[in-house]
């Protein structure tokens, strides 16, 4: 039974501007070799700020005894 919403027995496409194509990658390989790439090994900044705040509130601080 055809669709009584259409007009004409077609098919229901969605339409595609031509500038919202994707487009095809250069060299896939190279993509995926780039999404794998490691990231750096020290810690961030914010990660060494963060765990100087830590290292500060576990120090007990005692005056000096003269």
């Amino acid at each position: 039974m055809a669709n009584k919403g259409l007009a004409t027995r077609q098919k229901m496409r969605l339409r595609i501007e031509p500038s919202q194509q994707a487009l095809k990658p250069r060299n896939p390989v190279a993509q995926a070799a780039m999404a794998r790439v490691a990231g750096s090994h020290a810690p961030s900044v914010g990660a060494q700020r963060q765990a100087a705040k830590q290292a500060l509130k576990k120090v007990k601080l005692k005056p000096e005894e003269e």
